[in-house]
């Protein structure tokens, strides 16, 4: 990826990069941040992944998902500007991220989500202003690490010049910003740095009114910070429609879905949704901590539906209901809703996905 970004810089133009990196909320931070930025005149970008239907979900420029036509001329130019070399070896996710990239040559700000870690993702190789961190937790541990301390290791290295924190879990996310800040001369702040008493007030009443769940009250106050880090004035109005679809998303009365898929997801989402029951339409990856994530889940969960998910990568079903049976959750294969029931959909957005074809027939 720096070979390829090498080899074709001097014929990109780069706008203001504020980065994002982390194990939760990146995608609604980035929106959040991204709507406002718009909404206040800016022309942004804001490239998150993964998608959950279409692939034009991953580039939202100038207020929507950028079109097919856009998308295809994009294409064509990069495969001018790219060395065969580059166009037969970059991945996928790498990729795509150049192709935000010239999406965005004509735009004042990119907001740049990272994939997977944070010193090594594809989106680390560009020059930019800020970095945003959202919640650092474990996940994906077999390409970051297992512990907290290896994890934002690994990720705070891709701090550039400035970083702000949003609130964290694990008090080790703060150790080793303030050690790498002394190492790599970049400067660190908190989210709490930012947001005074009367954003608090505004953000209160904003998430009451929106019926905003907490952790994206958390993310709404990581993006104001930023906005306020850049100088620009914000209106809480702004930030309206600004949260992504499939967290904590409403799809009826009956209906949650969410694209969590890890610990820290699935306590934010016990700890919004505390007090009430669901019938759980769920499937994991074989690389989650799916027993950690039903026991957090268990006290809002009336009984589990294990949806089909076509992925490789999804744990044997007998696996999953062996767990199940060890919490005595009740169980069984996912085939039609009630109408009487209240479901939480979760697990990936794989297992949105699934679930979204077979509700939209």
């Amino acid at each position: 990826m720096p070979r390829a970004y090498k080899s074709i810089k001097e014929q990109v133009k780069i706008p203001k990069i504020i980065h994002l990196i982390g194990t939760n909320g990146k995608g609604t931070t980035g929106r959040f941040l991204a709507t406002a930025l718009h909404k206040s005149g800016k022309k942004v970008l804001h490239y998150t992944s993964p998608h959950i239907l279409k692939f034009n979900e991953r580039i939202w420029i100038e207020g929507q998902d950028i079109s097919d036509e856009y998308l295809d001329s994009l294409h064509i130019k990069l495969q001018k500007l790219l060395d065969k070399e580059f166009i037969d070896t970059l991945s996928y996710f790498e990729y795509t991220t150049f192709l935000a990239l010239l999406a965005a040559s004509d735009c004042e700000y990119l907001v740049l989500e990272a994939g997977l870690g944070g010193e090594h993702d594809a989106t680390s190789v560009f020059p930019n202003i800020l970095t945003l961190v959202t919640p650092i937790d474990k996940d994906h541990e077999a390409f970051l690490g297992n512990t907290i301390n290896s994890i934002a290791t690994t990720k705070l290295k891709a701090v550039q010049t400035k970083a702000i924190l949003a609130k964290q879990k694990h008090t080790e996310v703060y150790d080793v910003a303030r050690k790498l800040a002394c190492e790599n001369c970049f400067e660190v702040k908190k989210v709490e740095d930012y947001i005074t008493s009367e954003d608090k007030e505004k953000i209160d009443s904003f998430a009451k009114e929106n019926n905003l769940a907490s952790y994206l009250v958390d993310n709404l106050s990581l993006s104001i910070a930023a906005l306020k880090e850049l100088g620009i004035e914000y209106n809480v109005n702004h930030f309206k429609n600004g949260k992504l679809f499939g967290r904590l998303t409403r799809l009826a009365d009956n209906i949650l879905v969410d694209v969590g898929h890890n610990a820290l997801a699935a306590e934010s989402i016990a700890k919004s949704l505390k007090g009430s029951k669901y019938t759980l339409v769920y499937n994991s990856y074989k690389d989650k901590d799916y027993r950690n994530i039903l026991e957090i889940l268990k006290p809002i969960i009336q009984e589990v539906l294990l949806i089909d998910v076509d992925d490789q990568r999804i744990e044997e079903k007998e696996k999953i209901e062996a767990v199940l049976e060890t919490f005595t959750i009740p169980y069984k294969k996912f085939e039609t809703l009630e109408s009487e029931r209240s479901y939480l959909v979760f697990g990936s957005f794989s297992v949105v996905e699934a679930f979204l074809k077979v509700y939209r027939e």
